[in-house]
């Protein structure tokens, strides 16, 4: 900044220099984030992204019906991915794990630290949460999203955006539990849809279930007229997200 923005701007401090080269040194370490995720889950395909919240116990009955979703997933020929740590990403881990297919980690290192659950045959690890978001949705045949806090509903809101605004391709986006998110829905329906915020048919994206075979059966009845693997119009998409 010359002496002539410092008079028109006098409030504002001398930039520190040392603080602009780490800020400029940071984009390596994001970069490398996001090399290190494409490079290790691009064969993972097809996968399922698993959320719900890191508080819950495992004697909760949510933390065992996680557990039986991600089983019967893995089973089905699916990755599971969590975000690799407790409660109910311990818990889809853990099912996965269990299974036959891989069982996938995204773990965030955090202020207060998240410890790493120990089922999970790939596990990375990620200091952004941005960067980390794209790696939930880039590989997902679908989301499936049980009870839990604001982070759930962070990464619930996330996926509803991209796909509603086309950023990313249409896949199954399964709630579990409906008496959890019934009144969710009730309010998306009679404040955001009255309000012209939404419109109707953006609540046609979400599904609402319980039964652990239920979810396994509405992923694939979504793949029936298609495949898994993208089709060159989905690529271009999903290169953009």
């Amino acid at each position: 900044m010359d002496e002539k923005d410092k008079s028109l701007h006098p409030g504002l401090k001398p930039i520190d220099d040392s603080m602009l080269s780490r800020e400029s040194w940071k984009i390596f370490q994001i970069m490398a984030e996001f090399v290190e995720g494409f490079e290790r889950l691009a064969e993972i395909s097809p996968s399922v992204s698993i959320f719900g919240s890191a508080r819950t116990r495992p004697d909760d009955p949510h933390y065992k019906l996680a557990e039986q979703i991600a089983n019967e997933l893995s089973n089905a020929g699916f990755s599971v991915v969590s975000g690799g740590g407790p409660g109910i990403m311990e818990a889809a881990n853990k099912g996965a794990y269990e299974g036959k297919s891989p069982s996938v980690g995204l773990n965030i290192q955090l202020p207060h630290e998240q410890s790493g659950n120990e089922f999970q045959n790939i596990r990375l690890s990620f200091r952004h949460f941005f960067s980390r978001k794209v790696m939930f949705v880039k590989y997902a045949s679908a989301y499936v999203v049980l009870p839990g806090g604001f982070g759930t509903l962070d990464e619930l809101a996330e996926i509803l955006t991209l796909v509603q605004t086309g950023k990313s391709r249409r896949i199954p986006i399964i709630l579990v539990v409906s008496s959890f998110w019934e009144k969710l829905i009730d309010w998306f329906r009679t404040a955001l849809v009255d309000a012209g915020t939404i419109n109707p048919e953006d609540l046609d994206l979400i599904t609402i279930l319980d039964e652990p075979k239920d979810v396994v059966n509405a992923i694939f009845k979504h793949y029936e007229s298609r495949d898994f693997v993208l089709s060159a119009e989905e690529q271009a998409v999903m290169l953009e997200l």
